[in-house]
């Protein structure tokens, strides 16, 4: 074979060896159509656009709009160089080599279903907030999610201006896909473990326990007390050994305080707690405090018809029976005392063991002088009318006999 034939047939096989690898490239070549979905990767991020590498013959654009379904500030907010995503085709124009994809379109798409699911199981899902509006906050959950204000906490939240960028845990509470709207709620979420924690620590209580807490509200009638995720209320009378007229004179909210347990209703998630029982009770102090003989001053607390109790110190009442009251006699001791009154008393007896302590109140005062007596009369106080006469007649030199002075009264009895 000659040189100029071995070269021809060289050159033929290269064209016939290009033509196949052009022909194997085109079928290779992927062909794309608007709304197809694709997947691809993030290559570059702008501020305005992300750029992703889908495998075709030019790299596609993600418009910041087409990256999520809440406004985002930047591109870089939504996706990373790197990031595998999935994608919608918007247009495409090979002639101009431009390719406009959408994440938002897919991630809503995949979104609607996912939170169907999760509305009927109840699950607890995770969402950043987007956005802080008026009503309540913006979640991402694949798309604009909104949290009314009412639904974040369990309790009221006045500014929610720190809320963006947090992470919330959220039940879907409802969806409506043709408005596109979907309503969730944090405050579900809380109240269910709230209510839990309640049982639990409930059923690990028990009645005469003393626990420390936390003064979360007051009341006119008493104070509620967190004691570890749950709350107990200590009614007004139990806030202390001596009368309390407002909850605010004892506690304010915040305050740590020691309480008791007196009564657990489990079934209904009542506890009754005590700050007093926790403390030494006044009784106890009082053997020390007062001693027979000692002068006190108090303040009468309450009248009855056998006498008066009078404080004389915080939680203890001494009795001032109606005979201590006073020197002279009186019949109730309304006629000497009122409620409210300060006084002097002298302690007469004094038994903690019984909560007893006899005073009088007489015994710090002066007795009176005794009433100065009469003379004894020269003759009787009193005398009969005849004798009178009598003495009348004698004193005038008048010498008659009964029956010359009364004969005409006695003739009629003859």
């Amino acid at each position: 074979m000659s040189e100029e034939t071995k070269v021809e047939q060289n050159v033929q096989a290269e064209e016939t060896q290009q033509e196949a690898s052009q022909e194997e490239s085109m079928a290779n070549v992927t062909v794309l159509k608007k709304g197809d979905t694709v997947k691809g990767t993030i290559i570059k991020v702008d501020d305005d656009q992300a750029f992703v590498d889908i495998g075709y013959k030019y790299d596609g654009v993600i418009p910041v709009r087409e990256l999520s379904s809440v406004p985002v500030g930047s591109a870089g907010e939504s996706v990373q160089v790197g990031q595998e995503v999935e994608l919608k085709v918007l247009s495409i124009n090979d002639n101009k080599e431009k390719l406009e994809l959408s994440k938002r379109v897919v991630d809503s798409e995949k979104a609607w279903d996912k939170l169907a699911d999760d509305m009927e199981n109840k699950t607890i899902l995770e969402a950043r907030v987007a956005d802080v509006v008026k009503g309540g906050l913006v979640v991402d959950v694949g798309l604009r999610g909104f949290v009314p204000a009412s639904m974040v906490e369990r309790t009221f939240v006045e500014d929610f201006s720190d809320y963006k960028g947090r992470t919330l845990r959220l039940r879907v509470k409802e969806m409506d896909r043709e408005k596109n709207k979907v309503i969730l709620s944090q405050k579900d979420v809380l109240d269910e473990e709230f209510e839990a924690k309640k049982k639990e620590v409930i059923s690990e209580l028990s009645v005469g326990q003393e626990l420390t807490g936390t003064v979360q509200r007051l009341t006119q009638f008493g104070a509620f007390v967190d004691i570890g995720g749950v709350d107990g209320l200590v009614h007004i009378s139990e806030m202390a050994w001596h009368h309390v007229e407002t909850p605010s004179e004892v506690v304010k909210e915040g305050d740590q305080v020691s309480v008791q347990i007196l009564k657990l209703d489990p079934a209904n998630e009542r506890i009754s707690l005590s700050i007093k029982a926790t403390q030494p009770g006044p009784w106890q102090q009082v053997s020390d405090k007062f001693k027979v003989g000692d002068i006190v001053t108090g303040t009468v607390k309450r009248l009855a018809q056998f006498g008066a109790f009078v404080e004389v110190a915080p939680g203890v009442e001494g009795l001032v029976h109606i005979s201590q009251i006073a020197h002279r006699h009186i019949a109730t001791p309304f006629e000497v005392l009122k409620e409210g009154q300060e006084v002097k008393a002298k302690v007469l007896d004094v038994n903690p063991d019984e909560k007893r302590i006899s005073l009088s109140i007489k015994e710090t005062e002066e007795a009176p002088a005794a009433p100065e007596r009469a003379p004894k009369s020269d003759r009787p106080a009193r005398a009969s009318k005849e004798t009178a006469i009598a003495e009348e007649y004698q004193n005038q030199g008048l010498n008659l006999t009964l029956g010359e002075r009364f004969g005409d009264k006695l003739s009629k009895f003859k």
